[in-house]
């Protein structure tokens, strides 16, 4: 990485300024590296239909909002490490809204009598002839690429875009707008502004409910997550061999990065006793070839939806008897869940269908202390020693998408048309659970796949991967007997 301090052997003026690099200051420089620049091209990156969706996500949330201002940010990057970040993304409310990717932005939504004029503000862009251009290494062409200005994005986006440096005086005066989004962006003017826990949730309660735009970009995640899984399973006898963990976790991101944005979580690779950690996104351990292995892994699109898919496959391409046993568990669970979502219905429901089928298994196996009954009863609960997690979640934008809306909405409110989520039972067997007869310890098996609910019922749109046993290991072959992908 270069450095962002520009070193030179020219005379410097005596007193420079120590905030100013010493480039900029050389006013012969700066008129030579003004002159002799062709235009690149300045297209806004936006995927097709994103401003359009946008425009019908404003107008459902200036419905909630009647004459009250919005203010809502995209937030910057966070900082890894001195003058290096990490890879920027917006606030999933911020983009929800607009459809723009610009680290910094704004968009105010101020109250007309039809409804809430729009505005979005971005950091203007340094171009050839401004100091900027080669000086400034957040803004500047030279440094960042080409750069769309206010203009290319107000095409691309639809709507009104100014620079940022107009947001304190266009708010000056505006009384009493809600704030929300990713509020470490140091933006005078709204320092000070709380941020509004009311905005979030109601953003959050909108987002539950899906267009078919946004659906159709779930389904590109999910069809694109499917082709990473194949490709991770092309390359099990490499990690196997020495890979590892690490060696299937890069080559599933990989693929993220090439077919879609990237991962749209840090992606989960366990292997024999890491199989059972709920979040294993260490990926440092071996590939062991004669244990399970789970897979928890999505590609996020380039318009920031992500799927969210788990499957669990035996590394050597056949289940051994006991892990079959597990798998054959898990898989009647996960189809007593899917079996429970349905529109109309309580949220809950897939949870405690799945639930129950986990509590009546454990316990024909002779594993819980208790009757099933007193197990399921809220006083109870023991079968959850071995699937503390949750079933299922709403998804989007987020992996976990809606956190913010409240209870009755979310756990205590209904499955509608047009939600989209996950449902994921599981069993996680700890190798140093002494709960547990030795045969089973060290297993860990879930099942998870994304669900979208219909007028009639649900669809389930990661199904190209089977969730039997027999249908996993037939998946499995197929797989490493193609050729591998690009």
């Amino acid at each position: 990485m270069s450095e962002q301090s520009t070193a030179s052997s020219m005379p410097l003026p005596k007193t420079p300024d120590p905030k100013i690099p010493r480039l900029a200051q050389i006013p012969s420089f700066v008129e030579y590296m003004g002159t002799g620049w062709s235009t690149p091209d300045r297209t806004a990156p936006v995927e097709p239909g994103v401003a359009a969706a946008a425009a019908s996500h404003r107008e459902r949330l200036s419905a909630s909002y009647v004459g009250t201002p919005i203010v809502v940010l995209a937030g910057r990057a966070p900082v890894r490490a001195n003058d290096s970040f990490y890879l920027f993304r917006p606030d999933s409310d911020f983009f929800w809204l607009t459809g723009c990717d610009v680290e910094d932005a704004v968009v105010v939504m101020l109250p007309t009598a039809g409804g809430h004029d729009t505005t979005v503000y971005i950091p203007a862009p340094a171009y050839p002839g401004e100091p900027g251009f080669f000086a400034d290494a957040v803004h500047g062409e030279l440094w960042v690429g080409a750069a769309p200005g206010m203009p290319e994005w107000a095409e691309a986006l639809q709507v009104t875009v100014k620079p940022l440096s107009a947001l304190e005086t266009d708010l000056r005066g505006v009384n009493g707008f809600e704030l929300t989004g990713h509020t470490g962006s140091n933006h005078a003017a709204v320092n000070g502004i709380p941020v509004s826990a009311t905005l979030g949730r109601t953003l959050a309660e909108l987002r539950m409910i899906k267009d078919a735009w946004e659906i159709a970009e779930l389904r590109r995640a999910v069809d694109a997550t499917v082709g990473g899984f194949a490709e991770v399973l092309r390359e099990v006898p490499n990690a196997i061999a020495g890979g590892g963990e690490r060696w299937l976790q890069g080559t599933f991101d990989r693929y993220a990065r090439t077919h879609g944005n990237g991962p749209g979580y840090s992606t989960i690779v366990g292997s024999g006793r890491h199989a059972p950690t709920l979040h294993w996104v260490r990926c440092d351990g071996p590939v062991l070839e004669d244990e399970v292995l789970l897979l928890d892994m999505g590609v996020e699109t380039r318009a920031f939806y992500t799927a969210d898919v788990t499957r669990t496959f035996p590394a050597s391409g056949t289940f051994s008897p006991v892990q079959r046993q597990v798998h054959d568990l898990v898989e009647k669970s996960h189809r007593a869940g899917l079996d429970a979502v349905k529109p109309g219905r309580d949220f809950s429901d897939f949870h405690v269908a799945a639930m129950e089928v986990i509590a009546t298994g454990l316990h024909d196996w002779g594993i819980l202390p208790v009757s099933v009954d007193e197990a399921l009863s809220p006083t109870g609960q023991q079968h959850r020693r071995y699937l503390v997690c949750g079933i299922g979640h709403h998804l989007g934008l987020d992996v976990h998408d809606c956190a913010q809306s409240s209870y009755e909405a979310y756990q205590g409110g209904s499955m509608t048309e047009g939600m989209v989520l996950t449902v994921e039972p599981g069993l996680y067997f700890h190798d140093f659970d002494q709960t547990l007869p030795p045969e089973l310890r060290g297993i860990g098996v879930r099942l998870e796949d994304d669900v979208v609910v219909t007028a009639t019922g649900s669809e389930v749109i990661s199904d190209a991967m089977p969730i039997d046993a027999a249908g996993v290991e037939w998946w499995m072959r197929e797989q490493q007997a193609a050729p591998a992908g690009p």
